[in-house]
């Protein structure tokens, strides 16, 4: 259990398709295990291993709902419906925010710690914090996609 650096924009690999994960191992549980600490300490709902410097596809979200955490080891998404329009925010951006659209819903197939094949329908709020994850596994930055920044004193609660 550590808390890892989060590496924050303009650090080249946080624009970077990343690897594919072909070993599902100790270093991989302890990998997974240390990105969730480091969410947590950071008060973040989600987070892609290159956020912490790796260059591979894995990502973490907890959005504190009954899904728990979802653990996204090469993660696809196969399926999109609807659109949904709302504020985000990044921890590799600390202090920017601003409104993104994305599809309201989301099916997404990836894998577990052990790579094992599941398959993942969220909505809203959960889909909307996988999609951006699965974003920084190709390199795209939701900054690309703002269509009107925030100020941080603007956001409720």
């Amino acid at each position: 259990m550590a808390i890892l650096p989060i590496v924050t924009y303009p650090a080249d690999i946080l624009e970077t398709n990343c690897e594919r994960v072909t070993v599902f191992d100790k270093k991989l549980r302890k990998l997974l295990q240390d990105m969730y600490d480091t969410m947590v300490a950071a008060d973040g709902v989600g987070l892609a291993a290159p956020q912490v410097g790796v260059n591979q596809r894995i990502a973490i979200v907890d959005i504190g709902d009954e899904h728990g955490t979802i653990e996204l080891i090469n993660p696809e998404i196969i399926e999109s419906h609807g659109e949904d329009t709302d504020v985000e925010g990044c921890l590799s951006f600390p202090g920017v925010y601003g409104k993104v659209s994305r599809p309201y819903s989301v099916k997404v197939k990836a894998q577990d710690r052990k790579g094992r094949y599941f398959l993942l329908k969220a909505n809203g709020f959960l889909a909307r914090a996988i999609q951006h994850e699965i974003d920084h596994l190709n390199g795209i930055l939701f900054t690309s996609k703002i269509i009107e920044y925030v100020k941080e004193e603007e956001l409720e609660g």
